[in-house]
């Protein structure tokens, strides 16, 4: 076949822009290359990611929900079956409301009864709630089995499904039961946006924003500038979004695996975030708390001079512009700081909460008072 110059040139753009819009970000600890985050636009590479590891002959656990195996179950099944053995599917009911010791179980009993052994593997598809606790299992299942994470919502693939911290909730505390399990691939396909709700996608913008507030400061100035585009949720904008989100949350994981120093500092904004989910019985989504929880700190932040006077309003102008809630009524406030004590990121009876001493510069304090608190929420509560 024979290409005029005017097609050759149109050829190789398009094959330049389809290999700028998949990227490639490797998780390092002791020295090694632990993972991959694979970025892509759709589910082309997935197989060739899941044919670099020891799958092929073994038995595979498709770990999903109800609202995700209509969308894409059958496509990533396909994929599994290419180059591995036995593909079971689990699939539990979507929701907040199911991550938990019973649905675990249940998983459990599936893979028992399925004979799957050490070498076998898990697949986390799905958002957060999905991966959580696929992770989880995997981390407990026989001592330890290999997982591989496909986040299908914006906020695991911004935060949960990186970093190796899984875990379920236990009566109405959230993440109280958990290891520390790393995946062997994590595979991002931006296209799944697309198929969010506006509430599932907005959520997800809260843990996009922290990343900014806590470790980027252009990154937050980029955000800003881009949240029209970021709104529409433009192909190219989310994966650079993304990219640069993972970039952040990699960087801290790799120093701090394990959530003894530098990580907590991802905490930023879930200690108010986390008290009110509990106060509003999960009603309100995880993202959306965080984003909450996150103008409270700011506010603290900017009681204590840390930040300008205006840093409240700016942040809440974007969340808006975003479409996430900045404000919630029917909740008692002193119920949300009686809740903070209950939090596991409790340090000897202090609470670690993670103020900003600037845009980008986050720093875990001891020593924040209820008063402060109490102001904090005041930015939020109706």
């Amino acid at each position: 076949m024979v290409f005029c110059a005017w097609e050759r040139g149109k050829l190789f753009a398009l094959l330049e822009w389809r290999f700028t819009m998949s990227r490639t970000l490797s998780v390092h600890q002791d020295g090694r290359d632990i993972y991959d985050i694979v970025l892509d636009t759709s589910f082309d590479r997935l197989s060739a990611e899941v044919e670099k590891l020891a799958v092929e002959g073994r038995r595979v656990c498709i770990v999903t929900d109800s609202t995700v195996a209509e969308l894409y179950l059958s496509e990533v099944r396909d994929i599994f079956k290419e180059c591995c053995g036995e593909i079971v599917v689990f699939t539990f009911q979507a929701g907040e409301a199911r991550k938990n010791l019973e649905t675990v179980q249940q998983l459990y009993e599936t893979l028992i009864r399925r004979h799957f052994d050490r070498k076998d593997w898990l697949v986390a598809l799905g958002g957060g709630v999905v991966g959580d606790l696929c992770g989880y299992a995997a981390a407990t299942y026989l001592r330890g089995v290999s997982f591989i994470q496909i986040p299908t919502t914006l906020l695991a693939q911004v935060d949960s499904s990186i970093g190796g911290k899984t875990g379920v909730d236990f009566a109405s505390y959230k993440n109280m039961v958990g290891a520390f399990h790393m995946p062997s691939l994590v595979y991002t396909n931006v296209s799944t946006l697309k198929t969010l709700s506006q509430e599932q996608y907005s959520s997800g913008m809260g843990e996009v924003i922290k990343h900014g507030l806590i470790q980027d400061r252009e990154y937050y100035g980029w955000i800003q500038a881009h949240r029209e585009e970021i709104g529409n949720r433009e192909e190219e904008v989310c994966l650079e979004m993304i990219a640069r989100s993972d970039e952040i949350k990699r960087r801290v994981v790799e120093e701090d695996p394990k959530e003894q120093g530098a990580r907590a500092l991802l905490n930023f904004g879930h200690t108010l975030g986390h008290a009110l989910e509990k106060q509003l019985s999960f009603s309100m989504l995880h993202g959306h708390c965080v984003g909450l929880g996150s103008i409270g700190a700011v506010k603290m932040s900017v009681d204590r001079g840390y930040l300008p006077k205006d840093a409240v309003e700016t942040l809440k102008d974007l969340m808006e512009a975003l479409r996430m809630p900045v404000s919630v009524g029917g909740v008692d406030g002193e119920m949300v700081i009686g809740d903070t004590k209950s939090d596991k990121k409790m340090d000897g009876g202090a609470i670690r909460f993670i103020l900003l001493r600037g845009i980008g510069q986050a720093a875990v304090d001891r020593t924040v008072t209820e008063d402060e608190m109490r102001a904090g929420l005041s930015a939020v509560l109706q």
